[in-house]
This record gives structure tokens, sequence and C-alpha cells, in this order.
């Protein structure tokens, strides 16, 4: 085995032995009547449930939901505080007329928007993307402002030096030194988004992985319950591990995967 294959093998080992030891510490309790069943289903219980329900379709369905609603708000949202927070930065009258409302947006909750968007928008699609996208937003506003005040004033002074206008600027100079943390404010992002949309979902959903975590939880059914939690936390991890692989092939200049 060489010396790299080694080394991921390590890292995925380093990964999953706490949480598969726990696993087998769950089931063993769980096979042995030590813990009760209706709460702590066995995990060989929860995965042959889990099974069941992707060969049915309804697991897929579920999960294909959230997704689309995730995806469709935070892509609005993360364009939007990007160019924002760019322009923030490399402005200082824009940065001053949106710096506070970004600010605001920031500290407010954003789920408590969702009873006042129903009462205008409707019970529909619109009054649930919203708050997506806002999260989104924020985030992506912030981590751009933030990564363009940090970019190293030479390069800046030495574009100019070199007849580069504002739009060049931002193009040339801003964004690819802007880009390490805008990776960083975008795994942030869709992890964020990702909770937002199952807590629009638990709230005003009838379909998704919030509206079934909510039903399994109303009729005792535990299994399909930890079936939607687990299901939730492994799209996150694949949406963080995922942009981290992304981010240390476009940009590895920005060093931000770890490789000890």
């Amino acid at each position: 085995m060489s010396g790299t294959s080694l080394s991921k093998l390590k890292k995925v080992a380093a990964a999953i032995w706490l949480p598969m030891s726990l696993l087998v510490l769950w089931q063993f309790l769980a096979a042995h009547q030590l813990v009760n069943t209706l709460f702590f289903p066995p995990p060989t219980a929860i995965l042959s449930r889990g099974a069941a329900m992707m060969k049915s379709g309804e697991l897929g369905a579920q999960v294909g939901t959230t997704l689309i609603r995730m995806l469709v708000g935070s892509a609005i949202g993360v364009t939007c505080g990007l160019a924002c927070g760019l322009l923030m930065g490399a402005m200082g009258p824009f940065r001053r007329t949106f710096e506070p409302i970004v600010s605001a947006l920031n500290s407010m909750p954003k789920l408590a928007l969702l009873p006042m968007l129903m009462l205008f928008a409707g019970i529909g699609e619109t009054a649930r993307l919203v708050p997506i996208a806002l999260t989104s937003f924020v985030i992506l506003a912030m981590h751009g402002l933030d990564a363009v005040r940090g970019v190293n004033k030479a390069y800046v002074e030495l574009a100019r030096n070199h007849g580069a206008g504002r739009r060049a600027l931002l193009r040339r100079v801003y964004l690819p030194a802007s880009l390490p943390q805008v990776f960083t404010g975008l795994r942030l992002a869709l992890g964020r988004g990702l909770v937002i949309t199952i807590s629009v979902e638990l709230i005003g959903g009838q379909n998704g992985l919030g509206s079934m975590i909510w039903m399994a939880w109303q009729t005792f059914a535990t299994e399909k319950l930890y079936i939607g939690v687990f299901t939730a936390a492994a799209l996150g991890a694949l949406f963080h591990n995922g942009l981290q692989a992304l981010e240390s092939r476009l940009i590895p200049w920005g060093n931000a995967v770890d490789r000890a």
C-alpha cells in the first residue's frame, strides 16, 4: 500500500471510529433491553426501515424535495450575498449604505419572518424560500466583505498603477484573493441553509425531510424519525466535504484543506 493510500485510510479511520463505536454500543444496549427500544430502536432496525423507504421511493422523494428547496433558496442568497459583500468591501459608499442592513438581517431570526411571509405571500414556496435565501445572503455578504477588507493593499495599488479600473479590480484582484474566505462562507451558508430548510418544513411544510420528521414524531414512528435526522446529518457532511474537495482543486493557493 502506497504512502498516499495509507494516509487516506488513516483519515477515514479517524473520521469514523467514534460514530461506529457509538453505533455498536447503541446496538448492544438495545439488543439486551438496556434502553427503551421505543425511543432508541436498534440501529439495525433503523437501517432496515431506511432500506425499505429507499426501495419504495419515499425517502428519495423527501430528500429530493428538501434538496431542491434548499439549493434554490441558497443559490439566490449566495449569488446576491457574494455580489453585495464584494461591492461593500470595494466601494465605501456602497458599504455605508448596505452594511447596517446586512447587520440587522444577521441579528434577525429568519424563522420569525415565516408567519409574516405566509401572511403576505400565502402558504407556498415563496414563503419557504425567503428565509433560506436570507440566511445564505447574510453569510456570504459578511464573508465577502471581510475577505475584501483583508486583501493586501499592495496588490490593489499595483493593479491601479497598471491602469486597472474598478471593474478590473473586482474581477482580477478582489475576487481571486477573496475566494478562500468565500468558500468558507459557502460551506457555512449551505450548512445553515439546510438547517433553515428543515426548520421551515417542520413549521409549515407538507413534504420534505422536516415534514417527515415532524409526522414521525407525531405518530411515534421512531425509526422514521431517526432516518430523517441521520439523513439530514449525512447531507450536511456531504456538502461540507464536497465543497472542501472542490476548494482544494479550484483554489490551491488558499491552503483551505488540511492535508496533515
